[in-house]
């Protein structure tokens, strides 16, 4: 018998509306919990991408006042699955907004927490969208020296580094991000409140017997994402400088690796972890089974609209890593997924939609 009730937090974002189709055709009932926070939601309005026949409570997750409407609306019983996807998510907003930061992703999850509790409420299941950030620099190999292969996980990049462009780890690679092998070390407040997040749902399911499915996510891109939020969304960023007829400004050296994995390929994965038989008690590194440069996507951009070639700037952002790419092997095995698009078929879906919109939101610079 499939669940009859599922939970979906930050429901009427990017990954919420693209996951309500498939939970429809799989539950009885979805429930959608959004604050339509005008960063995210210019309107405020409930968006048409989210389907018709999925309920929607606005409301903020860090209000417990909020679950008390949405536990009451699932019934004594509670919702058997619960998707936790709602968080403030911008890296470099989150070092000058951190109480903004740690209230919707700290707070947020332990108020859902406390409200489960409080009723009494086993969900079988809670799914966290966590973040790639939660590795920081990750782990890097050094290639020369007498420690040539030896492992490392650098510091965080200071200010003063990156102002005389010092941007990789002198003698060393980095290596793809896996749970099993490469240790958190965050370097923004952002990731710290992802590692919260991960940290506060891993006791707590443990003590209830709940399963909990972490998904650390890469760089996701595609139809539907916000292009205003000044804070998250390098490709829709790129796309407007570039529909606009300019050249695309790289930053640092442009030789950045980002691993850009499509909102279509994300929601297959979070999907899976909903709904299949198999969770892991290791979070699942989730990505697009390759990586790229920011020059190398911003090109492909470029090419889409006829744009300039793209051109390095130097600049960087405080909190930003040099480099982050998963390791897919853990979601193939556990969850049976497979990344489906690679990043020339991604590009064009997310410039047709684009061109699609009734308005683009101009650059203010």
């Amino acid at each position: 018998m499939s669940p009859s009730t599922v939970v979906v937090t930050g429901g009427a974002g990017f990954i919420g509306c693209a996951i309500a189709p498939g939970l429809l055709a799989s539950v009885d009932r979805v429930i959608a919990v959004d604050s339509l926070h005008p960063q995210v939601h210019p309107t405020s309005m409930r968006p048409a991408a989210l389907p018709a026949e999925v309920e929607l409570v606005v409301g903020d997750v860090a209000d417990g006042a909020t679950w008390e409407r949405v536990l009451e609306a699932t019934g004594p019983g509670g919702p058997e699955l619960i998707v936790h996807l709602a968080a403030e998510t911008g890296t470099g907003q989150s070092l000058i907004q951190s109480s903004r930061h740690a209230s919707a992703n700290v707070l947020g999850t332990a108020r859902m927490l406390d409200a489960l509790a409080s009723r009494g409420n086993r969900p079988r299941r809670i799914v966290l969208a966590s973040s790639r950030a939660v590795y920081g620099e990750g782990a890097w190999r050094r290639t020369t020296g007498e420690d040539a292969g030896a492992v490392l996980h650098p510091a965080q990049r200071t200010t003063a580094s990156l102002a005389d462009a010092q941007w990789d780890v002198p003698g060393a690679e980095p290596l793809p991000m896996d749970s099993r092998t490469v240790r958190p070390n965050p370097v923004s407040v952002y990731a710290v409140t992802k590692l919260a997040q991960e940290q506060l749902l891993r006791v707590w399911a443990s003590s209830f017997g709940v399963e909990a499915a972490i998904l650390r996510l890469q760089n996701v891109y595609g139809p539907g994402q916000a292009m205003a939020n000044p804070y998250t969304g390098i490709m829709t960023l790129f796309c407007r400088y570039a529909r606009e007829g300019r050249s695309i400004p790289l930053y640092e050296d442009g030789q950045v690796r980002r691993d850009f994995v499509l909102i279509d390929d994300v929601a297959a994965a979070v999907l899976a972890a909903t709904l299949g038989e198999a969770v892991s008690p290791d979070a699942i590194d989730i990505g697009s089974g390759q990586h790229q440069t920011i020059a190398t996507a911003a090109r492909a951009i470029a090419r889409a609209y006829g744009a300039p070639e793209p051109h390095v700037t130097g600049a960087f952002r405080e909190g930003d890593v040099r480099h982050a790419f998963a390791d897919i092997t853990q979601a193939r095995e556990v969850l049976g997924w497979e990344p489906c698009h690679d990043l020339e078929t991604g590009v064009a879906r997310l410039v047709a939609w684009i061109e699609d919109q009734d308005e683009v939101p101009p650059l203010t610079a």
